[in-house]
């Protein structure tokens, strides 16, 4: 059974920091892409950050770029997302994925998901 569990979410003031960790287990976490993704009440799951099965590339939304940072251990399958510089419209819940495509940017191209993390950044 494959399961992934986010964590590391809270409350965080303008331009701080958090960490998300996504736990993962019963796949084979070294052959697939992973991906950040949140989605507001009432939107369409958006795309944050991705990183490939052997880490040579990352992507990110152009709201995140330079502000956050993904990250994998494929000895712990485990997967990091980490946010500096959080703004206001950072709240939302985080979601994290697996899955195999040629762009690691859709959703669609992912397989398996967590339940979600809530982020809120207070001003």
């Amino acid at each position: 059974q494959v399961q992934l569990v986010e964590s590391g979410g809270g409350l965080v003031q303008v331009g701080g920091s958090l960490r998300l960790s996504c736990a993962t287990s019963g796949l084979p976490f070294n052959n697939y892409n992973m991906g950040w993704f949140r989605q507001a009440p009432g939107k369409e799951r958006e795309f944050v950050a991705a990183i490939r099965w052997s880490s040579e590339s990352t992507y990110y939304s152009a709201s995140v770029k330079g502000r956050f940072t993904i990250s994998r251990d494929n000895a712990k399958s485990t997967l990091y997302l980490q946010m500096n510089s959080m703004k206001p419209e950072d709240t939302t819940v985080y979601y994290c994925a697996a899955g195999r495509g040629p762009s690691s940017t859709r959703v669609s191209e992912y397989i398996y998901w967590g339940q979600g993390t809530q982020v809120t950044v207070s001003s």
